[in-house]
């Protein structure tokens, strides 16, 4: 299993200084580097103070000067929002910039709110069209000069200027739920990255199912990777359960805010909305919590991903920003790299001994 993690700026009222969010979650990202980790993504959101992300890959070409190893990539990049002929060229310059540690992320859009001040009110279910015309343009326009006449988007002959570093160009993971997505992705050569949200594992299982369904449907095409995000917490006394499971349902209250539409947001931060008015509220109950999400000491840290590899899931996607301390968060991460990495570097290496 390899290891990523996400990390988004965040902050959940005024008075929380813009400044200090940048320096913790450079802190972050420089910790991951160090530790074992392999990519470092950060998502693209707008007009929120939740997840303050107006352009990842400036965001990225800023950690890419204070990183030496980790990849840095975009999870994700909305497709909706883009022109194709510019996000080829910003892409590409960020490329350069990171001496070719980019990774690619792209999806359909997150949440209605947004779309209707990006999108102009396009229904949220409409966004898929744009990623899959989206992503085989990028590739030809990094290829050389490319007229495209499209549903969405049409325009004469024209290039990426710059070039990506990477040939022949940085590496492609699509944000996947349903199955035709997951085909979608097989069929574009392009990795997967899925989410159970805040669902048992029982749905972890089901992801995993959808890419092997997909493979099975793709016989001729090489089977792409799978990364699966959950959010974590590594913690040495038992009873700090308490600590993640408390910031995520209270995380929760603004996310359910705008990923179901059913909220005021004020100045760009969402009001938190009474959990009686959204279905799913089970899912935030704090013994569901403490069972699905990668939270606990590092031993049951390392059965609870055990299990994830097991199903299938070859990239573990490490959720660390969600309203937790900074401390505590630090504390989590250096945890994770100094008693959960090395726990599955060591069986792939035995692994490999066994091999030879």
């Amino acid at each position: 299993m390899k290891f990523s993690i996400l990390i988004n700026l965040d902050r959940f009222g005024p008075n929380e200084d813009m400044s200090t969010v940048l320096r913790q979650r450079l802190e972050l990202v420089q910790i991951a580097d160090r530790g074992g980790f392999d990519i470092a993504w950060t998502a693209e959101h707008h007009t929120l103070e939740v997840t303050i992300a107006p352009n990842p890959l400036l965001l990225l070409a800023y950690w890419g000067q204070h990183t030496e190893r980790i990849r840095l990539g975009t999870a994700v990049l909305s497709a909706p929002y883009w022109h194709p002929i510019r996000l080829a060229g910003e892409i590409a310059m960020t490329d350069l910039l990171l001496e070719g540690r980019l990774e690619l992320g792209f999806g359909r859009g997150s949440y209605q709110y947004e779309f209707d001040r990006m999108a102009g009110g396009m229904n949220q279910g409409e966004g898929g069209k744009y990623l899959r015309e989206l992503i085989p343009v990028l590739k030809e326009l990094w290829k050389g000069d490319y007229a495209h006449n499209g549903e969405l988007w049409s325009f004469p002959a024209a290039t990426s200027v710059p070039k990506p570093l990477q040939s022949p160009h940085p590496r492609m993971w699509v944000a996947a739920r349903d199955p035709h997505t997951f085909d979608f992705a097989v069929k574009n050569h392009c990795h997967i990255m899925s989410t159970p949200l805040q669902r048992p594992y029982g749905e972890v299982v089901t992801l995993c199912e959808r890419l092997d369904e997909s493979a099975r449907n793709n016989p001729h095409m090489p089977r792409p990777e799978h990364m699966m995000l959950r959010r974590a917490c590594v913690y040495e006394n038992p009873d700090d359960w308490e600590i993640p499971v408390r910031a995520t349902v209270n995380f929760g209250r603004y996310f359910e805010n705008v990923f179901r539409n059913i909220g005021t947001v004020r100045n760009g931060f969402p009001e938190p909305v009474d959990y009686r008015v959204i279905e799913n509220k089970n899912d935030y109950a704090s013994d569901a919590l403490h069972r699905n999400m990668i939270f606990g000491t590092p031993d049951r840290v390392v059965e609870k991903l055990e299990a994830y590899e097991k199903a299938g899931v070859d990239h573990y996607l490490y959720g660390a920003c969600f309203g937790m301390p900074h401390e505590f968060t630090v504390k989590s991460l250096r945890l994770f790299c100094d008693e959960v990495i090395p726990h599955f570097k060591i069986k792939q290496m035995n692994c490999r001994k066994r091999a030879t």
